[in-house]
């Protein structure tokens, strides 16, 4: 049993693009795989002619062994789908977006909830909490 989600399409695994967005967003919706960067400049074998390169997983668990056993790699991954997200342009400063994007996440940041048909209407309302992230740490 994993503490961390299972990945929308187990068939799917590897078929992403290398190019996500870096974090963001607040919420999450799906899990796409998990991934393990590895630096060649940091002592990863140079399996891409100095680039770095990624393995993707269908569990956590599996990507988590492979960062523990490759050197100048770092630690696992979630790439994630988000069919709605909060963009904050500014501190402070809430959009709602209502696009899909694909972003890569720290893994501890799937701790949260998923998306849920109210989590961005009540972190956007006038009458929210003041500590509005309580609402996407599924704490009001």
């Amino acid at each position: 049993m994993s503490k961390y989600p299972k990945v929308k399409d187990p068939e799917m695994v590897g078929e992403y693009s290398g190019a996500a967005k870096a974090g963001g967003g607040y919420v999450w919706d799906e899990v796409l795989e998990y991934r393990v960067w590895c630096h060649p400049h940091d002592g990863s074998p140079d399996l891409a002619e100095g680039s770095d390169y990624y393995y993707a997983f269908e569990t956590f668990e599996e990507a988590l062994e492979c960062a523990n056993e490759i050197p100048g790699s770092e630690a696992p991954l979630a790439l994630i789908l988000q069919r709605e997200y909060i963009d904050e342009p500014e501190p402070g400063i809430y959009l709602h977006k209502k696009e899909e994007r694909i972003a890569e996440w720290p893994v501890e940041f799937l701790s949260r909830p998923r998306r849920g048909p109210d989590t961005i209407p009540g972190f956007m309302a006038p009458d929210a909490p003041s500590n509005k992230l309580d609402i996407i740490r599924g704490k009001a």
